[in-house]
């Protein structure tokens, strides 16, 4: 808990924002000029740079490390500094901003007051007992935080609801495409078809207009706004036909130095705007009826769930093609929607396959009116592709933790996040940190571990971001999710559930104490909830931990990362003994690198964990820590399939969301990403290894955003 700070009084954080261009661009002034630096003592942090860092799994955590945080030849001792001091310099800056008067020493004041919770927070980041979403690892600490202010940066999810496009139709693509464009994932919902709003074809008593696109995010965000406006506006003036300048746009292959990446030129954007405009050309010429007289989703002059399904796609494809972000979406729809239900059947559907995969696609029931022949029903589907995932939105808004009573604190929630670990309101951001119980060796340690978790996701929550209504409700709320990973990995070591129930409970109420605390003293509103599970992915891989409640494939694999054949990784890692062969799709261009793991002894494999345990392990979660969601995908068998509708019947009550995945086969595509091996493969491949100590990798001009860093709730790029 942060000790009392007697200058924290009830005034505006004016430090923070203003009103830039008069719409919602709120922007975070240079907190440097703002006399908000923080600085770790060098002699402190001398102290580890001979310490070897504990990357997990033979250097593979080392490598994704290089390959996707480290900045401009960081090593981790450089970014534990970095994401730490920028961590505390926000910290710093709402303090000073919450001040009644100026004082003189208040810098000498909050340094020595604040500088040994820094230097707990340096030491359990370096040692990976905690860690920050990947969002973090790369943006925390850097001009994009402390002079842009852009804090969707350090947000992972989002979702945003289309009930309220009779108000502002063109809103949650806007604020989808832009979200997306800063590597933000966005869960959407079809609700707005219920206002049937009519597409009007462009004027004819109005001359074209000409739009110049500018070389910004804002500026493709506003090019879509205008052209969705063209045909949705009320008003005719505001209807005439819209073209595009595209003369401004770097060219492709320009590097990105904000958020990395390398600019894809023009194409991506120009398309996308073909598309929407063939798209809503036909609808607005069109009746509701097709020529042979039966209803076409797809000619309908109402926006309907096929058109928003397809222009967030759309948004996603282009955002993914623009080579500006990995794009990860979840679509919510009504399991009774024919039209929702057949998004991916691309039988019917065949156009949808172009841009379909870019969202997962999760219906919503309820765990009281849901019947057992409903999900039966639903459950055929699932067993074909895995989906819809299945969200319980009346348990998310009713419960914290399914093990309290009813609080009913998210009645306002209305989804997700794409990998559904957080209930969202509409408009809202989410926030997420990663710790690791089986790095502890007691409770108490953890609860420590814990505290530091909580303080770096509370400051995440005091910078405000960019959109107004976004703002508004993230400050009302102060949503985080303090996450477990390694679980796995726990229960091996504690030899069952018992400790892990016996942690997470008292974890839950210390952590809850400590928000409680910790709000007074920030002058902000408690978080509505903190904990999730969140799926991991290479934050994990860092630690050396198996991502969330998931099992690993087998004690002993072959994990695979794909690599620009451009990278100097190639060559270094060919030379210290890891095995390399060109990629199978694109050997021109990216190398494959194969790391042999060993998860640890008593480790359970997927395939010694049922069905039935997973489902009972994510309850199990969902009741004793999460009071967001568990993000859960339950693998299951051919011969467990046919139990999946009753046990989702059975499980309706515990759980708030999951996602369910046919069982793959081991060899499905060559190179899969993990492959299961035996001891004396793992052995064998671990003999060739040398010592990897340093590794120099080229400056970021493309790197992976990992949203909640898991590959499963990510959009796999497919080729144009």
């Amino acid at each position: 808990m942060l000790r009392s700070w007697r200058l924290l009084l009830c005034t505006p954080s004016e430090l923070y924002t203003h009103l830039y261009n008069g719409r919602l661009n709120h922007r975070t002034p240079d907190l440097k000029e703002s006399s908000c630096s923080f600085s770790l003592d060098p002699t402190f942090v001398e102290q580890f740079a001979n310490k070897e860092s504990t990357f997990g799994f033979n250097g593979l955590g080392h490598v994704a490390y290089v390959r996707s945080y480290s900045r401009n030849g960081e090593e981790w001792i450089d970014t534990v500094k970095r994401v730490v001091e920028g961590t505390f310099q926000l910290l710093k800056a709402h303090m000073k901003g919450e001040q009644k008067s100026n004082t003189t020493n208040f810098d000498e004041q909050f340094d020595t007051e604040y500088r040994p919770q820094a230097e707990d927070m340096f030491t359990r980041m370096f040692n990976m007992k905690f860690l920050p979403p990947g969002r973090g690892l790369w943006a925390m600490g850097t001009r994009i935080v402390t002079e842009r202010g852009l804090a969707a940066a350090l947000n992972n999810c989002a979702f945003v609801s289309t009930d309220y496009i009779d108000k502002d139709f063109t809103q949650p693509f806007t604020f989808a495409m832009e979200a997306l464009m800063l590597g933000v994932g966005v869960g959407f919902d079809v609700r707005g078809t219920r206002h049937k709003i009519a597409i009007k074809p462009n004027s004819t008593k109005l001359p074209p207009v000409t739009f110049t696109v500018p070389d910004s995010r804002e500026g493709w965000v506003e090019s879509v706004e205008k052209l969705l406006n063209s045909f949705l506006s009320e008003s005719e003036q505001d209807r005439a036909e819209v073209r595009f300048d595209y003369s401004q746009v770097r060219p492709k292959g320009v590097p990105l130095k904000a958020f990395g990446g390398t600019a894809s030129g023009p194409a991506p954007l120009q398309e996308l705007h073909e598309k929407l405009r063939h798209m809503l050309t036909i609808r607005a010429a069109s009746s509701n009826q097709n020529g042979n007289g039966t209803h076409d989703p797809c000619t309908n002059n109402t926006v309907d769930v096929r058109l928003i399904a397809d222009m967030m796609n759309l948004i996603g494809r282009c955002v993914v093609m623009g080579n500006i972000r990995r794009s990860a979406e979840i679509a919510f729809g009504d399991p009774t929607d024919e039209t929702f239900m057949n998004l991916k059947n691309y039988e019917k559907c065949p156009e949808r396959a172009e841009w379909g995969w870019t969202s997962n696609n999760s219906v919503f029931v309820d765990s009281q009116r849901t019947t057992l022949e409903e999900y039966e029903t639903l459950c055929e589907q699932v067993k074909r592709n895995g989906e819809p995932g299945f969200a319980w939105l009346d348990n998310m808004q009713n419960f914290s933790r399914m093990a309290d009573p009813r609080d009913y604190k998210d009645k306002k929630v209305l989804g997700g996040n794409p990998c559904l670990e957080q209930s969202l309101e509409h408009m809202e951001l989410c926030n997420l940190v990663e710790t690791f119980p089986h790095h502890h060796a007691d409770l108490d340690d953890f609860k420590r571990t814990l505290e530091t978790a909580l303080l770096y996701a509370k400051v995440v929550t005091l910078l405000p971001v960019h959109w107004e209504q976004s703002k508004t409700v993230m400050e009302e709320n102060r949503r985080m999710g303090v996450s477990l990973s390694g679980i796995a990995q726990f229960l091996a070591r504690e030899n069952g559930k018992a400790t892990l129930q016996h942690w997470c409970d008292e974890g839950y109420k210390f952590l809850k104490d400590q928000d409680q605390a910790l709000s007074k003293q920030l002058n902000v509103n408690p978080s509505k909830k903190i904990t999730s599970i969140k799926p991991s992915g290479t934050v994990s891989l860092l630690a050396g931990a198996t991502p969330g409640m998931h099992y690993p494939l087998s004690q002993y694999c072959t994990r695979r990362m794909r690599l620009a054949n451009t990278s100097p990784l190639c060559q270094q890692l060919a030379d210290l003994g890891y095995h390399t062969e060109p990629c199978a799709i694109s050997p021109h261009t990216t190398t494959v690198v194969s790391f042999p793991v060993d998860y640890g002894d008593s480790v359970k494999s997927a395939s010694d964990v049922s069905m039935d345990e997973q489902f009972e392990l994510a309850a199990f979660l969902q009741k004793h820590w999460a009071d967001n969601q568990v993000s859960a995908t339950v693998t299951f068998t051919k011969d467990e399939a046919d139990n999946l509708a009753k046990k989702l019947f059975e499980m309706r009550q515990q759980l708030k969301g999951i996602a369910l995945l046919p069982e793959l086969d081991a060899a499905a595509y060559p190179q899969m990403p993990v492959e299961a091996i035996t001891q004396r493969e793992f052995e064998d491949q671990k003999a060739k290894l040398k010592t990897l100590r340093c590794l120099l990798a080229e400056e970021k001009a493309e790197r992976e955003d990992q949203y909640c860093d898991n590959d499963v709730c990510q959009i796999a790029v497919q080729a144009p």
